[in-house]
């Protein structure tokens, strides 16, 4: 490993430990409801499937503020609220046979269905979209810029803090901006860690 690459993985690693650390001073216990906001960093990878580019490895870490738009409603065991967030995500590592690119981006529409649960435990359904910039193409010969939708399915842990835990569907392309476009399709596991305040 150059002493390039690993002055890099330090520095992404140092700033997933500051954001976990800057989230970790003193909450009281909350839970999502309506007018309540979310604050949470987060951090997930995975590995490549079939349906685009293969042997390629992502890991990406994040920040998210999030508003908790509406009242449970819904019938039966689809009771829930509904969330919109933003996430920044200054730390984005590509594996790829090529090279390690390196990148960030924003995911400006997250839409979040978190189930109206009465435990700790709370599920939620999620669909997000957004853009990457990295230092190489990202498949290989092909763009920078990407766009990054997503889906998860995963379930909140209520307590003095708000963990998380989902799968997550990635697809990374660039929607034709360049030719060819064969994306990369990844299964990402998902861990996050932060709070939901405001309105009681």
């Amino acid at each position: 490993m150059t002493q390039s690459l690993w002055k890099r993985r330090r520095f992404f690693l140092a700033l997933c430990l500051t954001m976990f650390a800057a989230i970790s001073i003193g909450f009281a216990q909350e839970r999502p409801e309506e007018g309540g906001h979310e604050l949470q960093v987060w951090t997930g990878g995975g590995h490549s499937v079939s349906g685009g580019t293969q042997d390629t490895n992502v890991w990406n870490a994040g920040l998210r503020y999030g508003w908790i738009l509406t009242a449970p409603h819904g019938p039966g065991f689809l009771n829930g609220r509904f969330e919109y967030a933003v996430d920044a995500v200054p730390a984005y590592l590509i594996f790829q046979r090529a090279n390690t690119a390196y990148g960030a981006g924003v995911n400006p529409v997250v839409f979040k269905w978190i189930f109206a649960a009465r435990g700790r435990v709370t599920p939620y359904l999620e669909l997000s979209g957004g853009t990457l910039f990295t230092t190489h193409e990202v498949p290989s010969g092909t763009s920078t810029v990407n766009f990054t939708p997503s889906a998860a399915f995963g379930f909140h842990f209520l307590g003095e803090r708000a963990w998380s835990v989902d799968v997550r569907y990635l697809h990374i392309s660039n929607a034709g901006l360049s030719v060819p476009n064969p994306g990369i399709n990844t299964i990402q596991v998902r861990l996050g860690f932060g709070k939901f305040f405001g309105k009681k």
